[in-house]
């Protein structure tokens, strides 16, 4: 079935422009998110995402009220949500393989909905700015895409991307919203900002930096992250960024120098440091099993300790 705003089938589109034309109430109502204060989220009821992954719940979760993503410069942010079930899914899209990863959001919510008598599935879009090289513009269009080829009936409620998520200030363009969350009781998205990024932060980050590609990262049955075993190729050469200066990391390992968030650059070393000190990620996990965390009492991510186990992060 199609992509659908307010009930009716958006055609083939040629540029993001052009849909804000065509649906000027999608223009007015990213202004409208654009403008909304910025949220900063407490850890003890997030679900963080990193960039290549997606979590999805529902509103019977006791452990998780608000999944978020940030730190999005031509990424985009993805939230689904079934409106019968509640069920919710929000990924964090950079392009690497968008036809094969929107499928895998569907299904998320989908599979969380089979019991609902009632409801649809809502889009809301939030990420990309006009960059020189057109990278969010090409992911906009792609995602859009995407969804209008699945099967369901997808209704594209919150589209604030590229044009309408750019802002100019110093004569450098980026993005007014870098990141978002949304409240799996209620359904509300809204930007955020968020202090904490965990759990295993560094493990999760060198996943993506070596390559993985998108993944699921929170069972909900469970209510538990899970950050399944990956590997990655020891690689001394890459010990050189350490020493080099912001502007060389910012140009050389970023889509958008000129729109990086400030701790771009100490986070990137971060990780490099960390695949560094663990040149081989089986060590990571035990046995080949995943990392499991749960929400404790005091509503931190705690690591479950599976039988013959030992910690290392």
């Amino acid at each position: 079935m199609p992509l659908l705003v307010q009930n009716k089938r958006i055609g083939r589109l040629t540029s993001t422009t052009e849909l804000f034309s065509k649906y000027s109430h999608l223009k007015e109502n990213a202004k409208v998110f654009s403008s909304k204060s910025l949220v900063t989220v407490e850890p003890k009821c997030l679900l963080y995402v990193q960039q290549r992954e997606f979590a999805a719940t529902t509103p019977a979760d006791h452990s998780v009220s608000v999944i978020g993503s940030g730190d999005a410069t031509t990424c985009h942010l993805v939230v689904l949500r079934h409106t019968g079930s509640g069920a919710t899914c929000l990924a964090h899209c950079d392009g690497s393989s968008t036809w094969t990863e929107v499928p895998l959001l569907v299904n998320a919510v989908t599979s969380l909905s089979h019991h609902a008598k009632e409801g649809r599935l809502e889009l809301h879009l939030v990420g990309g700015f006009v960059d020189d090289a057109y990278t969010s513009h090409k992911l906009s269009l792609n995602i859009l895409a995407a969804f209008q080829k699945q099967k369901e009936e997808i209704h594209l409620e919150t589209c604030c991307i590229t044009d309408m998520n750019d802002i100019v200030t110093d004569g450098i363009h980026r993005p007014v919203v870098y990141g978002i969350g949304v409240n799996i009781k209620t359904g509300e998205v809204f930007p955020a900002s968020f202090p904490y990024r965990g759990p295993a932060e560094d493990v999760r980050s060198a996943r993506t930096f070596t390559g993985g590609q998108m993944t699921e990262v929170y069972d909900s049955s469970k209510e538990q992250v899970r950050v399944s075993p990956c590997r990655w190729a020891p690689n001394r050469d890459i010990a050189f960024w350490l020493a080099a200066d912001d502007d060389t990391i910012l140009q050389y390992l970023s889509t958008s120098p000129y729109a990086e968030p400030p701790h771009f650059v100490n986070q990137i070393k971060s990780t490099i440091r960390f695949l560094l000190d663990h040149p081989n990620a089986d060590m990571l996990f035990p046995g080949g099993q995943p990392l499991l965390f749960h929400r404790t009492e005091q509503g931190e991510w705690e690591r479950v300790s599976l039988p013959g186990s030992f910690t290392l992060i």
